[in-house]
């Protein structure tokens, strides 16, 4: 039987994401504790200025690694190396300006800090000045310009760019609507492993109306994506797989593709998984697991969410008693109080200098195109 809420979830669980994640300064590496570094030494060389150590020191205090965790004082020490001219500090710093970390956000800060990153030819600073160009986000809105900054991000080598250009050819944005140049577009930015591109381009080969489906391609695609850390290809990935058991697979990767998915705050994948418990192809069933999913769905996905599932949840609770339904709503809200931010990307290790590390950033929910970013220890 196809659940109304299956098909729903299938519809619009995978289309393509326009400007998701503008403001990805980088795509990081998760913090390294315990290096040995010698933090005394490295905090006398940034006293006097040494630009390395401060930046060193300003990771420290972000990741928490041999020092408190500080955001403050780690956006001090950012600044502080952004003042000498270094692009990465500089554009690190306006990030944290546009999001608000360890500062209070001021776009036009962040704008200054962009712009200073950006005339020294850093591809990433770029895009995040055409990304405030475009919205008119602490700069007036010029999309003219925006255009020409991801273009020359773009030949600076940066993947990120060429998917923000198909996106804005794709949907007609800032320039005549050409679907096949957003199409090239890309293709550009997944042979630069843009997790956007290969999750924009995954989602037309897969589930898009009016192109060509090619579900193996498709897959590898969404793979790549969701192996870059990409919280909705791990969902549309996931989902990919349960309908599609032909396509090559490991046992259990579509369930740990949509668990990874649900716990990073993914509500579709939390209704797929409640769906999944309650398939009569599963032996055994299980109705309290499927009303725990649904429940934990409406806790993350609110009143889009709980209109989408509210008879398919209500049906499932007729199946299991009154105390079962209320165990399984204390476990789900339990869960929650411990695991409500939604995340955007969850970043791996081996991408980028430890000096400037992240873990995961969070989807922004105040309408700033900047979500926040979240170190953990890799212990």
């Amino acid at each position: 039987m196809m659940h109304a809420a299956w098909q729903t979830i299938w519809r619009f669980g995978v289309s393509i994401s326009l400007l998701s994640c503008p403001f990805c300064t980088t795509r990081f590496a998760s913090a390294d504790a315990g290096t040995g570094v010698d933090l005394t030494r490295v905090r006398t060389l940034a006293e006097q200025g040494s630009i390395s150590d401060e930046i060193a020191l300003a990771a420290d205090y972000f990741t928490g690694n041999g020092v408190p965790q500080d955001l403050k004082t780690a956006a001090y020490w950012y600044e502080k190396a952004a003042g000498l001219g270094n692009p990465a500090a500089e554009n690190q710093i306006g990030y944290f300006y546009q999001a608000g970390i360890g500062v209070r956000r001021d776009p036009k800060r962040a704008v200054h800090w962009y712009q200073l990153s950006a005339s020294s030819g850093f591809p990433i600073a770029k895009v995040n000045l055409a990304i405030a160009y475009l919205n008119g986000l602490g700069v007036p809105k010029n999309e003219d310009l925006a255009v020409r900054l991801l273009t020359q991000a773009y030949e600076g080598g940066n993947g990120t760019a060429a998917t923000y250009l198909g996106d804005l050819y794709y949907f007609g944005l800032a320039v005549k609507q050409d679907k096949a140049a957003g199409e090239r577009w890309f293709e550009s930015g997944v042979k630069l492993h843009d997790p956007l591109a290969e999750f924009n381009l995954g989602s037309l080969y897969s589930v898009n109306a009016d192109h060509l489906h090619d579900l193996p391609k498709a897959a590898e695609l969404l793979r790549q994506s969701a192996d870059g850390g990409f919280v909705p290809a791990m969902h549309s990935f996931g989902l990919l797989l349960v309908n599609h058991p032909e396509l090559k697979q490991t046992p259990g990767q579509s369930r740990t593709l949509l668990e990874t998915a649900e716990n990073a705050g993914s509500w579709k994948s939390s209704v797929v998984l409640a769906i999944l418990a309650q398939d009569m192809r599963t032996v055994p069933v299980d109705y309290r697991a499927a009303y725990f999913h649904y429940r934990l769905a409406v806790l993350q996905g609110g009143e889009e969410a709980d209109h989408l599932i509210k008879r398919d949840m209500n049906a499932v609770g007729t199946k299991i008693s009154d105390q079962e339904r209320q165990i399984a709503i204390a476990a789900a809200d339990a869960w929650f109080e411990h695991h409500s931010l939604k995340f955007v990307f969850l970043y791996k290790n081996g991408t980028s200098s430890k000096d400037f590390p992240a873990a995961a950033m969070t989807y922004a929910s105040d309408g700033s195109f900047a979500g926040q970013l979240l170190p953990l220890s890799s212990s």
